[in-house]
């Protein structure tokens, strides 16, 4: 029998390590800790003995006090230190989380950002909450959002269903930028992308290989097998991973592309666990990172 003591030592115990918990998914996860996750493949159609390194930063959600612009110029500065030969950036440099003490300006965190530095240079997407906290794109249902053109203010490359031929004249390759798949919001629960897949493929006139960039991985079943990597965020890796267990993941798909690599019919897909929080400032279990990606 327990007594009553006992009891409330294990009560004691439980909250102590409920506050512990709350405090580490509150604070020191999504705020002190920050890794670089290695990958290292060979896809199909990458041409033998052609070598690439991607750094690939998601979801900054720029937002007080939870990703401020100095924190942003920060991982920026590190992220220049993993040799990336080419820099992309997967979507959602904006914040809609209700718990914050101020909102970053887009051209604060554009200017942070900006101090990414490549030898092919730094090329960006934008995803759905670039859409859906532009209230004037979403009203007018305009093409581009302030996002797009902050980024742009900065000499950042914005792909936007369109595709760039980089790399030397003996090792070319090609990078294409998917429109975001739920850039409108239709309903409460329902929204209309504005990617081209097609489109996008169509502007790629030659055999070097293709990587792409998507801010959702639900498009990857209609990738095809010409794209040779497909790199997206928008997941935050399940954003709370409770030993393999994400309960909440945006994706029609549910934890099929929440994070990680993913190989289908000879397809590779790497989804970036992001950076920064949405809906609610925690991660636990999935700690922000920086994908460092060896091809060849």
């Amino acid at each position: 029998m327990i007594t009553r003591r006992t009891f409330f030592k294990l009560l004691a115990g439980t909250a102590a390590g409920i506050l512990t918990l709350g405090g580490y998914a509150g604070a020191v996860e999504p705020l002190l800790r920050l890794e670089a996750t290695p990958y290292r493949l060979t896809p199909p159609h990458w041409p033998k003995g052609q070598k690439l390194r991607i750094v690939a930063l998601a979801d900054f959600h720029a937002c007080e006090p939870w990703m401020p612009a100095d924190r942003i110029a920060s991982i920026c500065d590190y992220a220049n230190t993993l040799g990336g030969d080419v820099i992309v950036l997967l979507g959602d440099y904006m914040s809609g989380m209700k718990l914050v003490t101020g909102v970053v300006p887009p051209a604060e965190w554009a200017k942070a950002i900006s101090r990414l530095k490549a030898p092919y240079g730094v090329h960006a997407i934008c995803g759905n909450h670039d859409w859906w906290q532009d209230k004037q794109a979403q009203e007018l249902r305009l093409k581009e959002t302030v996002a797009h053109r902050a980024l742009r203010a900065e000499g950042i490359t914005v792909h936007s269903n369109t595709a760039v031929k980089l790399g030397t004249d003996a090792h070319p390759f090609w990078i294409a930028g998917l429109e975001d798949q739920w850039a409108y919001l239709t309903g409460r629960y329902t929204q209309r992308g504005l990617d081209d897949l097609p489109g996008t493929m169509a502007q790629i006139t030659d055999d070097a290989p293709v990587i792409l960039l998507a801010h959702e991985p639900d498009i990857f079943p209609k990738v095809p097998e010409r794209v040779s990597l497909t790199l997206s965020g928008h997941t935050h890796g399940g954003q709370v991973n409770l030993f393999g267990w994400t309960p909440v993941v945006p994706s029609r798909f549910g934890s099929r592309y929440v994070y990680g690599h993913k190989v289908e019919d000879g397809r590779n897909l790497i989804v970036s666990g992001g950076l920064g929080c949405s809906i609610a400032p925690v991660r636990f279990g999935s700690p922000p990172e920086i994908l460092v990606i060896d091809l060849g």
